[in-house]
């Protein structure tokens, strides 16, 4: 017989661990009234992913981009355990190769549009990172969020934008890197035998500090994950005091779109910090 038992599938969609007659054990996850391609463009980051040394749960199965009723995905049960020893250290330093990795050019972006969270998020392939930034990330969440802020955020984001490109030159300069997309505590976790597991990516090309700055915006990472990675790959000057800010307010005018006012005050933080720093 089947048996399922539910588990935490995030804040957006539904989740259980499913142990078939055969013993094997599968993840599944599914998500009523979506777009159909949703778990679609999950399958495809994840196999991205996969291609480096963190470890990623295997692909079993989608619904793909045209199946009807509720969209899902299966993949393999990975049990969480207790983190290991040196775990901070491993995923730093396994982050820092995925970013490492050559991808054949510098252009920035994904070969397919997928989403964040369930807002969906352009990826059309650009050459110009600040332009990118500016317009695949930022204008279509500030968009989306005008109604929730006031009249002097829209003027200072409006300032913002103005300054990308000097602002994000070190960007530019960089090229691309292959990018989780949506690196939060919630979204990597210890494995059975204590590894970095990476889970739920909205994965593109662009700036390897844009996985850098999401750590850091809702805590969960220790000192040892970020020592791991700047041995790897050192950044950049003006990291801390701007380009931080600047990347953090992608994921927060998400989080405003998504959950509300109650995110509203730390992108203002974070506005402030970019705008101070610029």
């Amino acid at each position: 017989m089947t048996r399922a038992r539910a588990v935490s599938g995030g804040c957006i969609n539904s989740a259980t661990r499913v142990e078939l007659d055969s013993g094997e054990v599968v993840f599944l996850k599914w998500k009523d009234g979506c777009p159909a391609d949703f778990f679609l463009r999950e399958a495809e980051g994840l196999e991205a992913l996969s291609a480096g040394p963190l470890r990623v749960p295997e692909l079993i199965g989608t619904s793909g981009a045209s199946a009807p009723g509720p969209a899902w995905l299966a993949l393999e049960y990975v049990a969480p355990g207790p983190p290991a020893g040196q775990y901070d250290e491993l995923l730093g330093a396994g982050l820092a190769a995925i970013h490492e990795a050559p991808l054949g050019g510098d252009a920035f972006g994904w070969a397919t549009d997928n989403y964040i969270g369930s807002l969906p998020q352009a990826n059309g392939i650009a050459t110009d990172w600040p332009f990118f930034w500016r317009d695949r990330r930022l204008i279509p969440q500030l968009a989306q969020a005008r109604p929730t802020l006031d009249r002097r955020d829209l003027e200072r984001f409006d300032v913002l934008l103005g300054r990308l490109d000097d602002l994000l030159a070190t960007g530019q300069d960089q090229g691309s890197s292959l990018l989780h997309g949506d690196l939060w505590s919630g979204n990597v976790f210890a494995g059975p035998g204590g590894e970095p597991v990476l889970v739920d990516p909205s994965v593109y090309r662009g700036h390897n500090e844009v996985d850098l700055a999401m750590t850091e915006l809702f805590g969960g990472f220790g000192p040892g994950f970020y020592e791991a990675y700047e041995r790897v790959r050192p950044l950049r000057a003006g990291y801390a005091e701007c380009r931080r800010h600047v990347y953090q307010l992608y994921p927060l005018l998400v989080h405003v779109n998504l959950f509300g006012g109650g995110y509203v005050d730390g992108l203002r933080r974070a506005l402030a910090g970019a705008l101070s720093a610029g």
